[in-house]
């Protein structure tokens, strides 16, 4: 049995020998055991006995170290070897602490207590000392010998060594030599050599310790903790009185010798003792005053004022009155405190002190007996809960150092210092509302203020406070409501913060916030410092009735977390959530801005509007709230945005503010925030060129030298030079008034779009923006192009119900199967492999499949994944910068739903709102101008190719549409209302009715709106003008072959008329306005065709095409005549400033969609977390280390592939109809952000397309927001498969009615029936799938779903 048991001791194991009901076990050698732990003498392990791997019992076990024992006790080496909890022996001759084996040879040894039956053991028998022979108390400066008593000296009989005493004086060990002088039996005295001591007194006692040693370092222990103590005489004893009083032990005397002191007695001259001590001096009184009632605890303060207490028991005197001693508060020869005496008030002398045999000592300071008067009180109302500053107003207060103030039966603490005309106090917290009377006490006598009393008031009470967020830099103005707030005398509005280690510098500190009388008090800090670390920065908040107060957000250090803000009314502390309904106070960053100019100062136009770039600049402050400055004019505010700050600066030139410089410097005022951004410069008006002096004097010499023919000639030419001339100014001044008209037009037409917007968001609060339902999105996104219906409903018959089961238990068993890895992967690859496979198969199978297992996103992102790594692999061997760049296998259209259904909450909470921003703005520009009909082109756009080219009379109007009745979406009201609606008179009819439709039908979203083409448009006139509105009917201008599109500019129909929206007639009938919503894609139709009927063609604002040479005629009018002349001689070009001014107006909704795109100042989905972090691991497995291939990797899987998409196709997201200009428009700003996302360098040149010259200034910007994109994303940490699991089965569970699964299913059998032979070929090839029996499973599948005769 012995081979099966063993020991482990810790992690060593040793043999196990089995002894009888016994087992032995062999300790591990020394070099194998672990250290000491430091301080210890021994190290304790687990013994375990093992039975092969099976624990039979354990226990701990303990190996010691006898020589590390003694160590541990210096005072008392040998007491703490035979003492320990172990069996170790003293060696008194070597200073040996052993174990088990004797000491040397010759040399007795001391047993430990543990020992029996030997008479040698035990801390009794050691070597020590037992005390000290000598006196305890030595004097500094005096030659004193000390004798210490030692005892079992027998130990070192015969064996002669030198002794030596030690003392740890403070700093130093002093070695003195000594000898021993052996007395009775083992005991003897250790003498120490006689020695002055002179160490550093800073007290009147000093206890130092002392032993002995033997020989080289051998200490003999000491019995008990031994101490030598010096005392000197001259240490607490400043004066006479002092030194006599001390303890007669001590010898102290008072020598005048020299400079009079307290001295050992030996150590002063005889002749120089004094016994008697000089006159008391007084030093200072305090209080100086007194009430005549007595009672005053007065304090005399100086030297000499007797020994004790019966010296001056009877001795004092106060401006003639006796004043009694108290003897608890009496302080020998320094302080006396004694009670004064009654006496008439405006009594004043001296204070006396008369001690016995000596001449009395005198103040020079005088008391004063007077009567204190209180006159008035202010604030003579305060809150209940208390806080409230109340100043006491009267004469002579300042009597007496033992002022109290109470209000009714509460103190009210007293503020120092206290004057002679006021104090100062605060009261305290009261059970109700009430009055109570003030009263003062001045030591035992008491003043009242009966005729005004103080009111106590019911607490302040706070309903509202706004806004509810500041930058960090404070200064944001705070509206607080409540009621009766003002009955507190300083309310304020406080912060407490967490400070940083790096923030510990700039922690304010407490400062002495007493008053002098006379001066005003100071405010409080801004900031101080609170126990516990905190720190409470604060402002006083000032009372502007009693129901508004008006408080300015504190300003925090950087590097500090606000723990909470609160208010202090006095007593009453209220938290910010509680005074603002719950809206927890927030801090942002303070924003940043960049400086107008980087290179000498900002030039500005008089009328043009500055543009200031930035972060954040609205995250903690209003529009209204920001002060803008150009030197000593103000830059009004018209527009704040998070990245963008639009002012309309000062027409006249300001002057430098504060003599700043030569130029006015742009200052932005933000709360406490003051941003100086650099000098501006105005540009003065362009003088018209002069004409040139040299052409003058050529001229005149020309006149007097040619003759009357040459004079004729030259006044031809300077004729035609003044032509030339007066057109070159005339284009100077066109192109000036362009330019500052593209600037007008800009700020103008931002402010209108913002003011629009502003109404928008507000519309969107009560009706939301318009998404599709999940069902609905993830059918335009997984089969785009093919409207509502991209797959066949089941039509179920009542007589095919033996045909339907069949088929519905096949597709069940081909779900169930598709959950195989193994057969859909093989599916899949076998699919591909096909020539015939077309990519619109693969993407349609590819969609299928993401329907058929949208219950199981966990199972399809690793279908996805391992397509993915097979994706990968292939591209590495060729180029893996092409992987991802198109839609070209089956797990890309993968990707892109996988993305599509993990994206689609962020799109709703986070991206969804600003993209509707976008749109809506684009929309309310684009319908701003006029549209043509026919071409599409605008006079809005940010598209060259869709922009209209021609300058075109057109005005707005507001029409009042009638909705009431059977009209509309007001059908239910009983009553008609005016809505009104902007258009524009060029405008062809059905354009009005789509903006009608827009107003009527506000907030509903687009697909449960009735058709433009099912309404008519009715103008009414009075009570019974009524005429339909087309744009075609009899009254169309045709002229050679073309027709006009009749516009509200044709009807003469005026601003303000009244319209309404009538169902269109056609064949006697009401046509009915169902749209087939089920199926209807929410794509723009277009109403008309460039072609008509026999030959005439349509126009609206230009005409497409040239006329044929044909058709040409004779103009009618001149007028007409001059402007196509005008047109025909207009530079195409000088219309692309539309294009800009479109650009500047839309430039914020642009810089807001890109933002919440890219996740800036929010956290990233954990979807493109866990998508980015597996393309870095597909990287890292293939050995990719080219940065620009993992970036392109990342922009193809999602910025281009679902951001790029949702860009261009909205309606994939909401509810909305997408015009054509919309759609060019957005397809411009698409390009502008895959441009951001390419790797490469933006160049554009002279010869690039407009549409990318337009973005080139914010192309680098942008392309830095992605670049930050990615790096805060790999910065973050990774995201677990864990937690994307779990995000995957939440997405599950929100969406558990996956849209059209059986349908999707029956579809993608269909594929499978195209190419069932390949399948079941590769299934069965595959060694795993024949175990697993697949094919023969689909072939099951495939038995009941043939039987099927109609779509099921």
């Amino acid at each position: 049995m012995d081979e099966y048991f063993h020991c482990a001791f810790g992690d060593y194991d040793s043999l196990a020998q089995v002894e009888g009901p016994h087992v032995a076990c062999v300790t591990p050698p020394h070099d194998q055991l672990p250290l000491n732990p430091p301080g210890t003498d021994h190290v304790t392990l687990s013994l375990a006995l093992m039975f092969e791997d099976v624990a039979v019992a354990v226990t701990n076990f303990s190996f010691y170290d006898c020589s590390a024992v003694h160590a541990l006790e210096v005072a008392a080496p040998c007491h703490a070897c035979v003492s320990s909890l172990w069996r170790c022996h003293w060696c008194p001759q070597s200073s040996r602490c052993v174990y088990g084996e004797h000491c040397p040879e010759g040399e007795r040894t001391i047993y430990s207590t543990q020992e029996v039956d030997v008479q040698m053991r035990g801390p009794g028998v050691c070597p020590q000392v037992e005390g000290l022979a000598s006196p305890l108390l030595v004097p500094v400066g005096w030659e004193s010998r000390l004798a210490l008593r030692v005892r079992n000296l027998q130990h070192f009989r015969g064996l002669p060594a030198s002794y030596h005493c030690w003392l740890e004086l403070p700093g130093e060990l002093q070695r003195l030599p000594a000898f021993l002088e052996e007395t009775d039996g083992d005991a003897g005295l250790v003498h120490c050599q006689a020695q002055q001591f002179h160490p550093p007194m800073a007290q009147r006692e000093l206890p130092v310790p002392i032993y002995v040693t033997r020989g080289e370092g051998q200490r003999l222990d000491n019995a008990r903790p031994l101490h030598v103590t010096l005392y000197d005489c001259a240490v607490g004893h400043p004066d006479c009185s002092h030194c006599q009083a001390a303890n007669g032990s001590l010898g102290c005397l008072w020598c005048s010798h020299g400079q009079p002191a307290c001295l050992y007695g030996p150590l002063c001259p005889p002749g120089a003792v004094e016994l008697l001590c000089p006159t008391p001096t007084i030093d200072m009184i305090e209080p100086l005053t007194g009430p005549p009632e007595g009672g005053l605890a007065l304090t005399i303060l100086g030297s000499n004022l007797g020994r004790d207490f019966a010296d001056v028991q009877d001795a004092v005197s106060v401006a003639g009155q006796p004043c009694n001693p108290d003897p608890a508060l009496y302080r020998t020869s320094a302080r006396i405190v004694c009670v004064t005496s009654p006496a008439p008030k405006g009594t004043t002398g001296p204070i006396q002190v008369a001690i016995k045999s000596r001449p009395p000592g005198i103040s020079i300071q005088h008391f004063t007996y007077q009567d204190p008067i209180l006159l008035s009180l202010s604030p003579q109302r305060g809150p209940q809960a208390g806080g409230t500053q109340l100043t006491i107003h009267g004469q002579h207060l300042q009597t007496g150092g033992n002022i109290s103030a109470f209000v009714g039966s509460q103190s009210c603490p007293i503020q120092k210092p206290v004057c002679p005309e006021a104090i100062v106090c605060h009261t305290m917290p009261q059970a109700g509302p009430g009055e109570a009377v003030v009263r003062v006490v001045f030591g035992q006598a008491q003043r009242t203020l009966g005729a005004s009393p103080f009111r106590y008031t019911a607490n302040p009470q706070l309903t509202a406070a706004e806004p509810s967020v500041s930058f960090r830099g404070g200064g944001r103005l705070i509206r607080v409501r409540g009621q009766d707030l003002d009955v507190v005398r300083q309310p304020l509005l406080s912060v407490w913060l967490e400070t940083a280690a790096e923030a510990q510098a700039m922690r304010a500190q407490p400062k002495d916030l007493r008053r002098g009388c006379g001066t005003p008090a100071e405010p409080p800090q801004a900031c101080v410092q609170l126990e516990g670390g905190l720190l409470q920065c604060s402002t006083v908040c000032s009372i502007n009735s009693s129901s508004l107060l008006l408080c300015r957000s504190p300003a925090v250090p950087d590097g500090a977390r606000p723990q909470r803000v609160f208010f202090s009314l006095d007593n009453v502390r209220v938290d910010f959530a509680n005074a603002s309904g719950g809206q927890d106070f927030l801090y942002q960053p303070n924003p940043r801005l960049a400086p107008l100019s980087r290179k000498g100062p900002a030039r500005l136009k008089p009328g043009n509007v500055l543009d200031v770039e930035g972060e954040g600049l609205n995250l903690g402050i209003s529009k209204e709230e920001v002060r803008v400055y150009i030197g000593d004019g103000e830059c009004l505010v018209k527009t704040l945005t998070l990245t963008h700050l639009y002012c309309e600066p000062p027409l006249r030139v300001p002057q430098p503010a504060n003599g700043s410089g030569a130029l006015p410097q742009f200052v932005v005022q933000m709360g406490n925030l003051r941003l100086a951004l650099g000098p501006v410069q105005y540009e003065a008006e362009p003088a018209p060129p002069a004409f040139p002096v040299e052409a003058q004097v050529g001229l005149g010499m020309g006149v007097a030298v040619l003759t009357a023919a040459v004079l004729l000639l030259t006044l031809m030419y300077r004729h035609k030079s003044k032509q030339a001339l007066r057109d070159y100014q005339k284009v100077l001044v066109q192109l000036e008034n362009l330019e500052i008209g593209v600037g007008d037009q800009c700020r103008k037409e931002f402010t209108d779009l913002m003011t629009e917007m502003t109404d928008l968001s507000s519309d969107l609060e009560t009706s939301g923006i318009p998404f599709l339902d999940f069902r609905t999105y993830t059918e335009r996104v997984f089969f785009p192009g093919h409207g509502s219906c991209p797959l066949q409903p089941v039509f179920e018959g009542p007589g095919e119900e033996g045909h339907r089961v069949p088929v519905r238990q096949g597709l069940t068993q081909l779900s169930n199967l598709l959950n195989s890895k193994l057969f859909l992967l093989t599916l899949i690859h076998t699919l591909e492999e096909q020539p015939s496979f077309s990519q619109r198969d693969r993407c349609h199978v590819a969609s299928l499949l993401s329907l058929a297992l949208h219950s199981k996103l966990e199972y399809l992102t690793d279908i996805m994944k391992t397509l993915l790594g097979d994706l990968a692999a292939h591209y590495v061997h060729k180029n893996p910068k092409l992987m991802l760049r198109r839609t070209e296998t089956m797990v890309e259209k993968l990707l892109t739903n996988w993305l599509s259904i993990c994206l689609y909450t962020f799109l709703r909470e986070v991206a969804g709102e600003p993209l509707y921003m976008l749109l809506r703005a684009i929309q309310y520009q684009v319908d701003k101008g006029p549209v043509d009909a026919v071409t599409g082109k605008a006079k809005r756009t940010l598209n060259d190719s869709r922009l209209l080219r021609e300058d075109m009379d057109f005005r707005p109007l507001t029409l009042m549409v009638l909705v009431g009745p059977g009209a509309g979406g007001a059908s239910g009201s009983s009553s008609a209302q005016h809505v009104p609606a902007r258009v524009l008179d060029t405008d062809t009819i059905t354009q009005v009715k789509e903006k009608v439709l827009e107003q009527v039908y506000k907030g509903t979203p687009f697909s449960q709106r009735p058709s433009v083409h099912t309404l008519d448009l009715e103008w009414r006139s009075g009570l019974a003008g009524h005429l339909t509105l087309s744009d075609e009917d009899l009254t169309s201008v045709t002229q050679n072959h073309w027709k006009r599109l009749n516009t509200l500019q044709h009807y003469k129909v005026p601003d303000g008329a009244t319209v309404r929206l009538i169902p269109q007639l056609h064949n006697g009938g009401t046509v009915s306005q169902s749209l087939a919503q089920s199926c209807s894609s929410g794509e723009n139709i277009p109403m008309l065709e460039d072609g008509e009927e026999s030959g005439v063609r349509l126009w609206h604002l230009v005409k497409g095409t040239e006329e044929p040479e044909g058709n040409k005629v004779r103009r009618s009018s001149l007028r007409e005549r001059e402007r196509e002349r005008a047109r025909a001689k207009a530079i195409p070009e000088i219309y692309l400033t539309r294009l800009l001014s479109m650009k500047g107006t839309l430039q914020k909704f642009v810089d807001d969609t890109f933002q919440a795109i890219l996740s800036v100042n929010r956290p990233v989905p954990i979807a493109v977390k866990y998508l980015f972090d597996f393309l870095d691991e597909l990287a890292e497995k293939h050995g990719i280390e080219d940065p620009e291939t993992l970036h392109i990797w990342k922009t193809n899987s999602l910025l281009l592939r679902f951001w790029v998409n949702t860009l261009k196709n909205p309606q994939l997201i909401f509810d909305i109809r997408v015009s054509d200009n919309v759609d060019a428009i957005l397809a411009v700003i698409a390009q502008t952000f895959i441009d951001s996302c390419t790797v490469s360098e933006h160049k554009v040149g002279r010869d690039s397309p407009v549409n990318k010259l337009l973005y080139a200034r914010e192309i680098p910007r942008y392309k830095q927001m992605v670049e930050r994109y990615y790096s805060d994303i790999r910065q973050s940490s990774p995201a677990s498969y864990q937690e994307m699991n779990s995000a995957l089965a939440e997405l599950s569970g929100n969406y558990t009615s996956a849209p059209h699964c059986l349908e999707a299913l029956q579809e993608l059998y269909n594929h499978i029936h195209r190419y069932y032979d390949q399948i079941i070929n590769a299934l069965e090839e595959d060694p795993v799938g024949q175990k697993m029996q697949l094919a023969c499973r689909l072939q099951q599948i495939a038995a009941l779903v043939e039987n099927k005769v109609t779509d099921l």
